[in-house]
């Protein structure tokens, strides 16, 4: 499995697999076989990169894009508000990068994801495969709306697509009792279609929220919120199957 190797002076990182070479104005960067997570490594030139076992943010930051991935802040109150754990079954309606998919797999949860364009598919594969959970987050590429026949029952359902109102439509017949529906959308106007979808169908416990998250700047002067923007995101809406 890859690594990040870290140089801390220049607080650069590059990832790499044992036995790749890395050539740049740091020097021939070697990584041996058996390199394992806290080792350090010189370069021919004698600089030090640090070995460090990937986390979720640094597959955020090196997965290959396709688009515009969902931020870790959206992801974070998804697993919060579903109580997503190892012992579920997810199904995911537009895998984009695989940002989502790749994350919930290493809760330990067994995602089953769709994806409508081949080459995003694809790409998204090859990411979960750099997450390490291949095993755990099955990539189908396809609309899942033509798919829902073949599909058992869920203990969570995320939706990040433009049909997603006609899809928590479906979702009584999608989740397990007590199971979560969560919808993911940048406008405000496919959220409140979301949100009506959910109370037509019954769903309980509906909920809405935008997440906006703003850096703090410390300086001798002071300690305020960042003026470099609100930290928009996104709305997500929440609903539960009783």
């Amino acid at each position: 499995m890859s690594l990040l190797f870290v140089h801390e002076a220049e607080d650069r990182e590059y990832l790499l697999a044992p036995g790749e070479t890395l050539e740049c104005d740091l020097g021939v960067l070697e990584v041996p076989e058996d390199v394992t997570p806290g080792e350090i490594v010189e370069s021919h030139i004698g600089e030090p990169f640090t070995a460090r076992k990937l986390r979720g943010p640094d597959l955020f930051n090196h997965f290959e894009r396709t688009g515009a991935p969902m931020m870790p802040r959206d992801i974070g109150l998804i697993v919060g508000h579903t109580g997503i754990s190892g012992a579920d079954d997810v199904l995911d309606a537009g895998t984009g990068t695989g940002v989502l998919a790749a994350y919930l797999g290493r809760c330990g949860a067994s995602v089953t994801t769709f994806e409508r364009d081949p080459e995003f598919a694809e790409v998204a594969r090859e990411n979960v495969e750099l997450a390490g959970v291949a095993d755990r987050v099955d990539v189908r590429t396809g609309d899942v709306t033509d798919q829902l026949g073949d599909l058992d029952r869920y203990d969570v359902v995320t939706l990040d697509t433009e049909d997603a109102p006609t899809m928590v439509e479906r979702t009584p017949n999608l989740l397990r009792d007590g199971g979560y529906v969560a919808v993911y959308s940048p406008f405000v106007e496919g959220t409140r279609e979301a949100v009506s979808a959910a109370h037509e169908v019954g769903l309980s416990e509906v909920e809405t929220l935008e997440t906006i998250q703003r850096e703090m700047d410390f300086d001798d002067r002071g300690s305020r919120p960042s003026t470099a923007g609100v930290g928009h995101t996104g709305y997500l809406t929440f609903a539960r199957r009783v």
